[in-house]
């Protein structure tokens, strides 16, 4: 195999916001990990450039393989994440400001400004993964009842919120 200097770059974040493939109104994610970058395989670290659009979250989740370190490019995010304690630890984050996210605790951002807010996010992982808390639960085949007495509501509920989440099939 004759590597080169192109193994070693990656060019995916040289997308603008005129040129960015989503709708105005939902997260954008631009992942530099071991998938889209190979080079990295046994580097243990990656990259997620996050763009917000005005109103937007990035609901709760988890990175299981690894803490995260978010820093402010454009804009202001309130953040947060709960400790193993049930703790909720937050902040609001302004241009140049880090967070740390640490391993495998469920955490979120949102941008509450009328304007896009771009973060970096720095993993300790070339493959960090990522677990969607709704998504996971509410988007499974999870027993309706389950779900109706653990989050103590009834089963329509649930129901409204599966199908809000539950991806079309394939």
């Amino acid at each position: 195999m004759n590597i080169t200097g192109d193994f070693f770059t990656y060019t995916g974040f040289r997308v603008t916001n005129g040129t960015l493939p989503w709708p105005r109104w939902n997260l954008i994610a631009i992942k530099a990990n071991m998938e889209a970058f190979p080079a990295l395989n046994g580097q243990s670290v990656s990259y997620t450039k996050l763009v917000f659009p005005s109103k937007c979250v990035n609901p709760p989740h988890t990175h299981p393989r690894a803490a995260e370190l978010l820093f402010v490019l454009n804009g202001a995010l309130p953040v947060g994440f709960v400790d193993t304690a049930g703790k909720l630890y937050t902040q609001d984050l302004s241009v140049g400001d880090m967070f740390v996210f640490p391993k495998g605790l469920v955490h979120y951002q949102y941008n509450l400004g009328q304007s896009p807010a771009i973060a970096l996010s720095a993993f300790g992982s070339a493959a960090p993964g990522t677990v969607d808390v709704p998504a996971s639960v509410f988007g499974t085949s999870i027993d309706n009842v389950v779900l109706a007495k653990s989050f103590k509501t009834d089963f329509w509920t649930v129901q409204k919120l599966k199908a809000a989440l539950t991806p079309p099939p394939k």
